[in-house]
């Protein structure tokens, strides 16, 4: 007959083990729910007004995994009434569309399989900057993630040479940009900036370095708080040979970030121009 101190000793090691296996079951639920996360490629994005921008958000899931089913997103605005955009069973549900977005938001589909929900916003407008919020329910897990789209005009500057002149123009920037001109070396040089304000407060840059010498590189750079153009000009016998790329400022990562991370970077988009 077992003592009063053998029923309490296998009392608590039946305890034990059942205290044990809901640790374990809890830890495998957790586990199993963080294999997929919603992600952006960029969490604060800056959109060149007028043109079309793609705000990057997709379900992040384990490698292998097979089609993506029952996918329900929802694209929201913070202050704004209504969804941005909205997609559930099979089709887009926009009853409740906010008028500021109608006919100019769309996802793709036939993407969302694999998991991709990002929105495409047609003609950017200055309204359409502020925090948006993408919501991915599906069979392989659902999150969130917050990208704070910011809209800014900029434009690639034009070279001319004329007379030991070198001149450059830029049509379009917003807010009112700063200009600088470098030596090959990265020393300052004294330049001649003119602004001239469009409509909407969009400003034209217009600016000319003299003397310049054949055979020599010049940096032209064109900076707001938002994004800068940096050009290198050089002088050749024929005109001006011009590589340029716009570099925008805090943008979050160029690499797939989940919505708690944030990281400084930026993207380079190179051209190159020749002009006589």
């Amino acid at each position: 007959m077992a003592t009063l101190g053998q029923i309490i000793f296998t009392s608590m090691i039946i305890l034990i083990l059942v205290f044990a296996s809901l640790i374990i079951l809890i830890l495998g639920l957790a586990f199993s729910g963080s294999s997929s996360e919603v992600m952006s490629r960029d969490l604060a994005p800056v959109a060149n007004l007028g043109e079309d921008e793609l705000l990057s958000c997709f379900l992040q899931t384990e490698s292998g995994q097979s089609a993506i089913r029952q996918v329900s997103v929802t694209w929201t605005k913070a202050d704004t009434q209504g969804v941005v955009y909205r997609y559930e069973d099979g089709a887009p549900d926009l009853v409740d569309q906010n008028s500021q977005f109608r006919g100019r938001t769309q996802l793709f589909p036939e993407d969302l399989a694999t998991g991709n929900a990002s929105l495409l916003i047609r003609s950017v407008r200055r309204n359409d900057e502020g925090e948006y919020t993408c919501r991915i329910s599906s069979s392989a897990g659902q999150g969130r993630v917050q990208i704070h789209l910011r809209t800014a005009a900029f434009s690639f500057p034009t070279f001319t040479l004329s007379d030991c002149v070198l001149a450059a123009g830029a049509r379009s920037w917003f807010p009112k940009p700063n200009v600088t001109w470098l030596d090959s070396d990265g020393e300052v040089l004294q330049g001649d900036t003119n602004f001239s304000e469009g409509s909407g407060g969009i400003y034209s840059v217009h600016s000319s370095l003299t003397p310049v010498n054949v055979s020599s590189s010049y940096i032209f750079r064109i900076e707001n708080d938002l994004v800068a153009s940096v050009s290198r000009a050089t002088v050749t016998d024929s005109g001006v040979s011009v590589s340029s790329y716009f570099t925008p400022f805090s943008a979050a990562s160029s690499l797939l970030l989940p919505s708690r991370l944030s990281f400084m970077s930026s993207f380079l988009v190179p051209l190159i121009f020749i002009f006589d």
